[in-house]
């Protein structure tokens, strides 16, 4: 099935970084400024997925469907970010597996990318704090195209900065946005059954493979 995987796509958040910590930090001080209460990390951690803009607003709604007035996400969105820019690696940490599979994938040579609806300008700071940022040989955040995923768009700009098929991708994930977006793009997609995927089971969404951890992607290429 992966016999023509000529790169490796990678999701961010919930894929290779639990970063709900640092984004539900930046979600409370964002509420607090505007005078509303805290949210709890674990509501914050079934909103995350979407990009930043509909994170804000389940944050602003308390709810999934993040209906709000304009005005109020207007107010919001600055403080947000300003937020989220003291908070991007306080508290977030890689999956266990994630240096481990990196350097085996590394090692095979083949090019490795990173394709997130999170915005470069957070995204690049995250992989550097983390230490695994020279891993990738592109990132694609969601400020990049016109359509985030669940839409085919990144990983097609992706496999474009690698000079490469969107068919030989390989994109990895833990979202239904992923799975959808290699199901637009056309190319194969494996997950991993923990990180946010809104509370539901990754697997009812019939990706390719599923694996206990980004350590266990190598097998599956050899």
């Amino acid at each position: 099935m992966f016999e023509k995987v000529t790169a490796v796509f990678f999701d961010l958040d919930g894929t290779l970084v639990d970063s709900v910590p640092d984004l539900a930090a930046a979600v409370n001080v964002m509420l607090l400024q505007l005078g509303l209460p805290a949210r709890d990390e674990a509501q914050v951690r079934t909103w995350v997925g979407n990009g930043m803009n509909n994170l804000i607003r389940r944050a602003l709604a308390n709810d999934m469907a993040g209906e709000v007035e304009p005005a109020l996400f207007t107010r919001a969105r600055p403080l947000y970010k300003a937020a989220y820019a003291d908070h991007i690696s306080v508290y977030s940490a890689l999956y266990p597996g994630v240096q481990e599979g990196l350097v085996a994938l590394a090692a095979t040579g083949l090019p490795l990318a990173c394709v997130t609806n999170k915005a470069a300008e957070f995204a690049l700071p995250l992989l550097e704090r983390l230490g695994i940022d020279h891993f990738f040989a592109t990132v694609v955040g969601g400020e990049c195209i016109p359509n985030p995923k669940p839409a085919p768009d990144a990983l097609r700009l992706c496999a474009e900065r690698l000079g490469i098929a969107v068919e030989n991708g390989l994109m990895v994930g833990d979202s239904l946005n992923d799975v959808g977006a290699a199901r637009n793009a056309g190319c194969p997609v494996v997950c991993v059954p923990y990180g946010y995927n809104h509370g539901q089971d990754i697997r009812d969404a019939q990706p390719d493979a599923v694996i206990e951890s980004i350590a266990d992607l190598p097998a599956l290429l050899v």
